[in-house]
């Protein structure tokens, strides 16, 4: 049996870092960035191959359920959900998704291994299941968690998510055009989580001024997208970058690269993700896109994605 299946990335419109103490944020699936999962049956004890992620082949032990390692601990995991002990095959995991950029690549490549061997092993794995699986898999790569990139990234549509609410989808009536520009420098999102955590310990009344400021701005958001309005849910875009900017985790070049998409013709841009590196993403017309995409590699972008959604 062979086939192949897989799992988008996604970027924050609003809302990262106050998501994670209980705030709502607002993300979009990026379907065009995927992480897929190549599976084929064989006699052998099943084996994981993923040369993208720089990670050396290994063939699945019973005994390695405890693994820190993400790979083996959504394969444990998954198997254990599906009650399987001793599979076969093989699977190879590629991903166009760059690493450590706060496009959800960890979340994406969680659950395309939890598909693939899923379909491998002729199961069953509801979205539902997969969601809380790539959840737990999630803590080894952020430490303290928010949800919201497993849930983007499984149910593969934009969502307001606030933890402990349920998800609400939310459904765009016209198209919308981004660009993500890559600094090129690392996002380590539990580093980031962890520096706002000693903001809000330090300092929690202003902390949690900035996280409501940012919730109101996730609540006006959800509308405006919904409805496609591109100018109004650009500006709520770039207020959540200078509020991310006071909890201390955008950077110069992440500063600079929404500088220049804005004086592009950006309709709105901010940092999405952690932070501190990784990528921005930026709301623009067709009639600017190419502009913005110019003003982003000057500015020091080292590549320029483009994603849409609705229409």
């Amino acid at each position: 049996m062979n086939g192949t299946v897989s799992a988008s990335g996604k970027a924050i419109l609003l809302g990262e870092h106050a998501v994670v103490y209980g705030r709502p944020a607002l993300a979009i699936p990026l379907p065009q960035l995927r992480a897929v999962a190549d599976f084929r049956q064989t006699r052998q004890a099943l084996t994981v191959y993923a040369a993208d992620l720089s990670h050396r082949p290994w063939q699945w032990k019973s005994d390695a359920a405890a693994s820190p390692d993400p790979l083996v601990r959504m394969t444990a995991l998954t198997l254990a959900h599906l009650g399987i002990c001793a599979p076969t095959g093989e699977i190879k995991i590629r991903s166009a998704i760059p690493i450590a950029s706060g496009l959800g690549s960890g979340a994406a490549v969680s659950a395309a291994l939890g598909r693939g061997i899923a379909a491998l092993c002729r199961a069953t794995l509801a979205n539902d299941a997969l969601n809380v699986l790539v959840y737990e898999v999630e803590k080894l790569h952020h430490g303290r968690p928010s949800g919201i990139d497993n849930a983007t990234v499984v149910y593969e549509q934009p969502v307001c998510f606030q933890r402990g609410q349920p998800r609400r989808a939310v459904k765009p009536t016209r198209r919308l055009d981004f660009l993500l520009a890559d600094s090129g420098v690392p996002a380590l999102t539990r580093e980031s989580v962890a520096a706002v955590h000693q903001l809000l310990r330090k300092e929690p009344a202003r902390a949690n001024s900035l996280f409501d400021r940012i919730a109101d701005g996730v609540v006006a958001a959800q509308a405006r997208l919904a409805s496609g309005d591109e100018r109004r849910l650009g500006e709520l875009m770039t207020a959540n970058h200078e509020h991310l900017r006071e909890l201390g985790v955008s950077s110069p070049l992440l500063d600079a690269l929404v500088s220049a998409a804005l004086q592009a013709g950006a309709s709105g841009a901010k940092l999405s993700g952690g932070g501190r590196g990784g990528h921005i993403i930026a709301l623009v017309e067709p009639a600017t896109a190419s502009a913005v995409k110019k003003a982003l590699q000057s500015a020091g972008a080292i590549r320029v994605l483009a994603a849409s959604l609705g229409g």
